[in-house]
């Protein structure tokens, strides 16, 4: 896996640590904090959509993926419609570890990029899980 992709990866993780420390230290209000969270947990699912869309594309398998592909986007947009529920925390969490397992089984790059995409993914999806869980764990 190149630098800076991992990199990239590590540094993605800013907002999901950032934003619960902003509550915790009085630097945003538990509306805002929360808030911004979840925008940006919703927009950072949508883009593993695009990692399918290309991934079809490329294999020219114009089939299931490019439909599954949409599905983050489509989560994404309506758990900001719904922001204002703590259950969109636990949505959200939950389809960063399902899109996980379906890029394990789907993706047709070569072995080694996708052990190395997997590990990467599983670390950083940890995180955010766990960020998930701690903003969740804030706001109730």
């Amino acid at each position: 896996m190149p630098y800076f992709a991992v990199l990239l990866g590590i540094a993605g993780l800013i907002p999901f640590l950032f934003l619960p420390l902003s509550y915790v230290f009085n630097w945003l209000s538990l509306t805002q904090s929360a808030l911004y969270f979840i925008q940006y947990s919703a927009v950072l699912l949508s883009f593993f959509g695009g990692v399918h869309w290309w991934d079809a594309i490329k294999e020219q398998a114009f089939n299931k993926q490019m439909y599954i592909a949409m599905l983050p986007t489509i989560v994404g947009w309506l758990c900001l419609v719904f922001s204002h529920r703590v259950e969109v925390l636990g949505v959200l969490s939950l389809c960063y570890v399902g899109v996980l397992v379906y890029d394990k089984f789907t993706l047709s790059l070569p072995k080694s990029y996708i052990v190395d995409y997997i590990s990467l993914r599983i670390a950083l999806t940890t995180v955010v899980v766990l960020c998930h869980a701690w903003m969740i764990f804030i706001v109730t």
